[in-house]
Parts: structure tokens; sequence; C-alpha cells
């Protein structure tokens, strides 16, 4: 059943870079005691995604963070070497935590995968936006179709804090 208000974010983990190199975050690291918009997608580069979902939230990260939001990050089923190049050709860089799920674990856990793989994508993440506090789901918003960003779109999200 996928995940709804009210729910705990489950324990899973993403890939991020770092100037480091790649490490695992948990999600207790990213959602404890943190106000937090993440949004998913189903796929870095796309064109639904690269043309207007994060955009919308790269153009208005500051006003949602001036909601008293302390982070706004992306997932989607993507390593995160494809992940750091989407965050520096969208201008996403100090604005958006890229969080990558490479395997799909996260989405699994929250079940909000589709398989895209007639159309040569395989396990996908949904379209999808929550609104997280301290590690438990107060809003979500989700897309009936892949194409689509109107309910999880930041402007959505910024009527909605």
């Amino acid at each position: 059943m996928p995940i709804k208000a009210g729910d705990r974010i489950p324990s899973s983990r993403f890939r991020v870079s770092t100037p480091e190199g790649p490490v695992w975050k948990t999600t207790d690291e990213i959602f404890k005691g943190k106000k937090v918009v993440l949004f998913g997608v189903p796929g870095a580069f796309t064109g639904t995604c690269h043309k207007s979902h994060l955009p919308g939230y790269v153009r208005n990260a500051d006003a949602i963070k001036a909601k008293g939001v302390d982070m706004i990050a992306v997932t989607g089923v993507n390593d995160h070497f494809v992940f750091d190049a989407w965050k520096e050709a969208s201008g996403a860089d100090g604005k958006i935590e890229f969080l990558a799920d490479g395997n799909a674990e996260f989405a699994k856990a929250i079940d909000m995968t589709f398989d895209g793989s007639a159309n040569g994508l395989g396990l996908r993440s949904r379209r999808y936006a929550m609104l997280v506090e301290d590690g438990v789901v107060k809003q979500i918003f989700v897309e009936e179709a892949p194409g689509k960003v109107e309910v999880s779109s930041a402007e959505n999200m910024l009527k909605v804090l």
C-alpha cells in the first residue's frame, strides 16, 4: 500500500555525492528533526522531469524555504553519477538535495514504483511530492500519469505550506 499522510518514512538509504566521494545517507539522517519537501521523479533528464518538475523547485526554492522548510530534495531511480550531472546541468546545486535511489529501495519501501519496461525504462519511481516533518508524512501529492506535473509541482507545494 502506498505511503500516505500520517505514515512514518520507512528506514531506507540513498546514495549521495560529497566532495570526499559517494556515501550512503539514511532516511533518519535526512528526515529526523527536519521539515523536508521531497519530490520523486521517474528519471533524471527525462522530458517532463528535466523541463518541468525540477525547474519549478529550483525557481521556487527560496520561497519554499521561507515557509520554514529545512530541505528540498529530489529522488528517482538513477545512480548518483547521473544525479550529479543532472544537478550541475539544472543549476540546482545549493538549492535541491539529490538523493539517488539507484536500486529503487526507497521507491519500493514507500510503494511508489511503476514498471516502465515497455518504454525501455525498467522499474521507476512514480511522480509525487510530499511534505515530511520529523520523519512523518504530513501531506503527499501523487500524479496519476508520469508525464504530468500538477499536484506534485513546486507551485502546488507552495500553496499548501
